[in-house]
């Protein structure tokens, strides 16, 4: 069986506020640094053992995968797929307590939000790196740094979801978890 776990990068101030960040590059702030750590020292105590990270090379993402792998002497790698979806209109939009806006949104699937990437579009990257990390020969395990649109993608194509469970699943900050192909 091939393993791999998904990891969303540590807080940044954008989440607090919460505003949507999409591929804006935001670093961590001083909690998601310590939430890194944490995540580090969580895997450390596991006994899991990562063959490799793979990362976003957004700096949120670039910075929660460095702590992790430091700590835990894991070989690491930029994975270009792994970055954020492009939200075009919505980067930067600022999420407003019981505005379902953004939320309907990620549930029109071709609609590349004017300047940004459409959910098809993503689920075709994404679904492409799966599949290319399902056919590789071995039992590696992989650990994939990455964000909550990303994860959102990753968990639809382990799980049959409605369209409501696919825009309203998240995946916390520095959260981890596995999944078995």
């Amino acid at each position: 069986m091939k393993h791999i776990y998904i990891a969303r990068h540590g807080l940044t101030d954008w989440n607090m506020v919460p505003k949507v960040q999409g591929m804006t590059d935001i670093p961590l702030n001083e909690g998601g640094i310590k939430q890194a750590h944490e995540l580090a020292e969580n895997i450390k105590k596991s006994g899991i053992k990562f063959d490799k990270i793979l990362y976003s090379p957004l700096a949120r993402a670039a910075e929660t995968a460095r702590i992790v792998a430091e700590e835990n002497k894991i070989p690491m790698q930029v994975e270009p797929c792994l970055i954020e979806q492009n939200f075009g209109k919505w980067e930067g939009w600022e999420c407003v307590k019981g505005d379902r806006t953004f939320h309907e949104a990620k549930q029109c699937f071709f609609e590349k939000y004017e300047t940004g990437e459409s959910m098809a579009r993503l689920a075709q990257r994404i679904y492409n790196l799966l599949d290319e990390l399902k056919q590789m020969s071995g039992d590696e395990t992989y650990l994939l740094v990455t964000h909550g649109g990303i994860a959102r993608m990753i968990q639809s194509y382990f799980y049959d979801m409605t369209n409501e469970e696919f825009s309203s699943f998240q995946l916390g900050n520095c959260e981890i978890r596995e999944y078995v192909f």
